[in-house]
This record gives C-alpha cells, structure tokens and sequence, in this order.
C-alpha cells in the first residue's frame, strides 16, 4: 500500500536576517530540498523578521524553481529586532505568533547569525514554538564548537557557510592588489569585514597580505609604536607590503589620547550595531605621515560577500542540510546543525556534521592559537586551518631580481 509522507499537511517556513552571504541561496535550496523529502509544505519569508509583523510577507517555495548557486538571498534580509530595542522599544513578538498562527506554520527555519538565531532562540524559549537555527555570516564568529586538529592539537574554531566562499574572495582581490602595489612600491592597507573577530581578515594572508590588525588586540599607543617598526622593517626588505585590517580594529587616537573606531555612520541597526568602514584610510594615512613611506588604502566593501556561491559553501551547506532533515523527523528543535570539525571539500558530509543547543549559540573571537599579536601576522595553525577550506595559499609576484647598470663600468 502506497503510504504519505510524514509530515505531508504541515508546513516550514524559512527566513534569512542580518547582513547578507553568497551562502544564503545554497541554504534556502537544501533546506526546501529536504523538507520536500518528508512532506512539508515550504514558504519563505521575505526581508527576515520583518516579514512576520504587519499581515505578513510570506511566498511559497513548495514547487517554485530556485538558484542556489547565485549569492545573496531572494528572499531579501532585514536587521529587524523582534523585541524591544533602543532603537525600537516595541515589542513586536505578538504580531510574529499570530502571522506563525495565521499561515499556519508548524516549524520556523532561521538562517542568521547571532543576532537573528538568538532572536529565534528566545522565541523558542519564551513562546515554544518550533525552531531550527541555520548557520550564516562571513564573519565566521558564530560559535559552532567545531573543532580543528593541528599538529595533535585540538582548537575550537568555527565554520559558517558565507564565510569560505567571502574568504576566497578576499583572498583573490588581495592577490589582484599585488601587482600595482609592486609597481608603485607602496604600502597598501586593505580593510576587510569584521566587526568584533578577525577570521575573515586572515584570508587576505592567502593572496599576499603580510602583516595584519584583527579586532581582538587593541591598537594601543605602545602597540602602534612596535607596528610601525614592523611596518619600517618588512617594507625595507621588499619595497612593497599589504596589510589587511579588520574594520572593527581598535585604534589609538593620539589627539583624544583613547581608543577608537571607525565609523561609516553614526546610525545603529535594531541590534545596537554601528556601521563600521574607514579605518584603513586613518592607518595608511599615518603610515605615510610617520614613515614617509607612500600608503594607500583599499576597502574591501561589500565585495567579499558578493558573486556566486564557491564549491566548499555548496557542499558545506548542503551538508548542514543534511543534519536539518534529522532534525526535522525527530522534531528535535531548538538546535543548530554545524560540522564537528574542520575538513576539506570532499569530506563535508553529514557523517561529520553535530548539532548545538541554540541557547550555547554565541560569538567566537579569533583565538591565541592563529594570530601572534607580538609580530601581527597570523600563525601557522590559522594557514592550516584556512587550508582545509581554500587550498594552499600562493602569491603572484614580477619575480625578476634586475642587474643595475654601474655607467662607470662601461
């Protein structure tokens, strides 16, 4: 006798939040994919949370072609805060149960970072409803307890879809930055996302980047002096040097005499977070006024998390899909599905995959174990652990060492 799917009658409802990766599609696609499996029913809501207040802005995925493979989310993001904020104190949990209630949704899937799954984890909590977080930033600072193995060491790193596809793209841009910065011998100061953790700056290293300042490690005055020696010392050596700079690096201020950041503007989304970008610009400018050495700066931008989604988010997602399924048949929710461990492309399967409360989800900075803050580069455990991810890192260079004429010899 020919039997129903499982859960054939209910539905999943899907919503991205928070800034965007060329992750998210690849997550959207695998996760309708699955719970096409088991019978639901799959709608996506549009612009985040934001999509559950009003009356609503809910499409139907169930039977709707879909393109994993281009970046960003069609279903659109917002940094809507569903609770009370500074910015806006109402609460907005009541219109979100009875949308949940009124399209009849029996399980939320949300693809965020910490912002939108901790959101979703005080839902789960407070209101009970049927939750599974999805990981998502290029900032890679989502805790997900995955562990990375390192001449017999065990590090807790961290694995997010977006950020291996942002990290070879910083990667490339980098390596691209080379050939003008050797032409003109200059220092270049290359700005990379990166608010309060550096594993997205450290991808700059596999295209040529030298030195680097990570948020984790204030740049005090004591620290800004020994970094311009640095700085002084590798651009004698070579004549030429990039240095990659998260945005959210703290840097002394020698007119206030405090610690400060960047800001691109002084306005706050409903998190609380500033928009950060300029810092590089300050750095490079400095460089040129104390070393006399001609610095320029190059903002990364918005281009790590543009362009289509790499083969390692597509399997990584697709993996993390995987352990979404499980989820969905036990009806196990509150979790988050993550990789127990660092592994290359081919071994991104669901045999290494785990889940995580969503009440342990939280931000991971950058550890001792991959940045040496003493002579700003990050260490050989950080290169190992981007390897598994991008390959070996190369850097294109002229590579000719040319003769100079001595005229009196002539």
């Amino acid at each position: 006798m020919r039997q129903e799917k499982i859960f054939k009658g209910k539905t999943v409802a899907i919503l991205s939040g928070g800034g965007d990766t060329p992750a998210i599609n690849s997550s959207i696609e695998n996760i309708r994919n699955r719970a096409l499996i088991l019978g639901f029913k799959v709608y996506g809501i549009r612009q985040g949370w934001k999509g559950l207040l009003g009356e609503g802005d809910i499409v139907d995925l169930t039977n709707q072609p879909y393109n994993g493979l281009y970046g960003g989310t069609a279903l659109c993001s917002s940094r809507t805060n569903p609770f009370p904020s500074e910015k806006n104190p109402e609460d907005r949990v009541p219109q979100i149960i009875a949308n949940l209630k009124k399209y009849k949704v029996d399980v939320l899937i949300t693809i965020g970072g910490d912002d939108t799954n901790g959101a979703a984890k005080r839902l789960y909590e407070r209101e009970g409803i049927p939750v599974i977080g999805f990981p998502k930033t290029i900032d890679n600072d989502l805790r997900t307890k995955t562990i990375h193995t390192y001449n017999g060491k065990d590090i807790e790193a961290v694995l997010c879809p977006g950020f291996p596809t942002a990290a070879l793209n910083v990667s490339n841009m980098t390596r691209h930055l080379r050939s003008t910065n050797e032409s003109h011998q200059r220092v270049m100061v290359v700005e990379v996302m990166g608010r309060d953790a550096g594993w997205l700056t450290g991808s700059a290293i596999f295209g040529g980047a030298e030195l680097a300042l990570v948020p984790e490690y204030e740049m005090t005055a004591e620290r800004k002096e020994r970094f311009f020696e640095t700085v002084k010392q590798r651009y004698q050596e070579k004549k030429n040097l990039i240095i990659a700079v998260s945005e959210g690096v703290r840097w002394w201020n020698e007119e206030t005499q405090k610690l400060s950041m960047v800001y691109a503007s002084s306005e706050t989304d409903e998190y609380g977070h500033p928009r950060f970008g300029g810092v590089s610009g300050v750095i490079a400018s400095e460089i040129s006024t104390r070393l006399g050495i001609q610095a320029r700066s190059q903002i990364s931008g918005y281009y790590p998390r543009s362009g289509m989604c790499g083969e390692y988010d597509r399997q990584l997602t697709s993996s993390l899909a995987d352990k979404v399924l499980d989820l969905l048949i036990r009806e196990d929710y509150g979790k988050m599905p993550v990789m127990s461990k660092i592994v290359p492309t081919e071994q991104l399967e669901e045999y290494n995959t785990d889940t995580i409360d969503m009440g342990s989800i939280g931000n991971r900075p950058l550890q001792n174990d991959y940045y040496d803050s003493d002579s700003f580069t990050f260490t050989d455990a950080y290169v190992d652990f981007l390897t598994h991810i991008l390959g070996k890192p190369y850097t294109s260079s002229f590579g000719y060492t040319f003769a100079k004429v001595n005229p009196n010899l002539l």
